[in-house]
C-alpha cells in the first residue's frame, strides 16, 4: 500500500529520536525527519512554508493563528523547559533581586519568543515586575540582524510597552557585558556567560530551586514549542493529525521508558538516574505529557500571558490551538 511523503522539520531530541530513525512510523506516512536548530526551523517555516510539518514556537503560532492561520497544531511540545534560569544581569547595574528591573534596560532577542513570555509573565505575576515597567530592546543574542519573525500586534504599543530594535551591527550579548543594556531575557545562553565572564551573572542564583517551588506552586512545566501541519497539507488529509500525533506519543514513551535505565548509560551522566529519580519525585512519573486535558493548566497560563503582553487581540482557549482530528480518540 502506498504511504503519504511528508517532510518533518524539527529539534533532534530523544523524545523525538524513534522518528527520526524509523523505529517509530506514523500510519499512512513515509516520513522524511530534517533535524534542524529550532530558530531555523522557525525561520523557514513562519517565512516560506518549506515544510509540510515543523516544530514550531509556540508563541509564533498563536499570533499566526490569529491573522493569516497557515498552520494547523497538534497538541505535541518537543521542547518545555523552565525559563527562570535564561534571565542574565550585568554585575555592576545593581540588581539584586526581580524588582530591581523596573525601570531597565532588557535584551530580548524577540518580544514575542514564546520564553520571553514566560518569563515576563512570571516576573509580572509572581515577583511584582510588570510588563510595562521594563523597556525592551531586540536584536541578535551574537549575531546583528535578528528581527521579530512577525510583526508584532499594535496592542502591545497601546498598552504602553516599549519595544526598540537594537542598533545595527549591535548584539545582546556584547551589550550586556558593555553595561548598554542592564538585563538579558533568553531561551539560549550567552556566550559570554558561558565563558565564565564576570561581568553577567544570572539573576536567581540558584534557578532550580525557584524553578522546583514555581511547579510545586503552580503546575506550569512552560511549553516553548508545537508541532505544526501547513494548512494545506492539513485540509487534504486531515487523518494526518491524529496519525503524527499517535507518532509522536509513541516516540516520547519509548523515551520515556529508556530514560532511567541504569544497565547501561544511555546518556553521557554518570548520575543521571539520580536526577531521573528526583525529577519524578517533584514532578511526577509522566512529567512530560502530550494532549491538552493533561497541559490544560501549562496552556492557559501561556495563552493569558500572551493577551496581557498585547501580542493576542482574545484570551484563546486551549483546544481552540489544536487539529480536532488529535483531541479525541476512539473508545473501545
Amino acid at each position: 500500500m502506498s504511504r503519504i511523503s511528508v517532510t518533518l522539520a524539527c529539534g533532534d531530541y530523544d523524545r523525538t529520536e524513534a522518528l527520526r530513525t524509523g523505529a517509530v512510523r506514523p500510519e499512512g506516512v513515509d516520513l522524511t525527519y530534517l533535524a534542524l536548530p529550532p530558530e531555523e526551523v522557525f525561520y523557514r517555516m513562519l517565512r516560506h512554508r518549506e515544510f509540510d510539518a515543523a516544530e514550531l514556537s509556540l508563541s509564533s503560532y498563536v499570533l499566526n493563528l490569529a491573522r493569516a492561520a497557515d498552520f494547523v497544531a497538534i497538541p505535541v511540545f518537543p521542547s518545555r523547559t523552565f525559563r527562570h534560569n535564561g534571565i542574565y544581569v550585568n554585575t555592576a547595574a545593581g540588581i539584586a533581586e526581580p524588582a530591581d528591573l523596573a525601570g531597565r534596560l532588557v535584551g530580548v532577542p524577540e518580544y514575542q519568543m514564546t520564553a520571553a513570555v514566560f518569563i515576563r509573565g512570571v516576573l509580572a505575576e509572581r515577583h511584582g515586575v510588570p510588563v510595562t515597567a521594563v523597556r525592551y530592546r531586540t536584536g541578535g543574542l551574537h549575531e546583528p540582524g535578528r528581527a521579530e519573525k512577525l510583526p508584532l500586534p499594535a496592542r502591545v504599543a497601546e498598552l504602553g510597552i516599549e519595544v526598540e530594535p537594537v542598533g545595527p551591527g549591535r548584539t545582546l550579548a556584547s551589550m550586556l557585558v558593555a553595561g548598554e543594556i542592564d538585563a538579558l531575557y533568553s531561551a539560549r545562553m550567552p556566550l559570554p556567560f558561558a565563558h565564565g565572564d564576570p561581568s553577567v551573572r544570572r539573576l536567581f542564583g540558584d534557578p532550580r530551586r525557584v524553578e522546583e517551588a514555581y511547579f510545586a506552586d503552580s503546575g506550569v512545566f512552560p511549553i516553548m514549542h508545537t508541532v505544526v501541519l501547513r494548512r494545506d497539507v492539513y485540509e487534504r488529509r486531515p487523518w494526518l493529525a491524529r496519525s503524527l500525533y499517535k507518532a509522536f506519543d509513541e516516540a516520547r514513551q519509548q523515551a520515556t521508558r529508556m530514560i532511567g535505565e541504569t544497565n547501561a548509560l544511555r546518556y553521557s551522566l554518570p548520575w543521571l538516574y539520580d536526577e531521573v529519580e528526583r525529577t519524578r519525585a517533584t514532578m511526577g512519573r509522566d512529567f512530560w505529557p502530550y494532549g491538552v486535558d493533561a497541559n490544560d493548566v501549562t496552556l492557559r497560563t501561556f495563552l493569558r500571558y500572551s493577551y496581557e503582553q498585547g501580542l493576542t487581540d482574545r484570551q484563546w482557549e486551549p483546544a481552540e490551538l489544536f487539529a480536532p482530528e488529535a483531541l479525541e480518540s476512539f473508545i473501545v
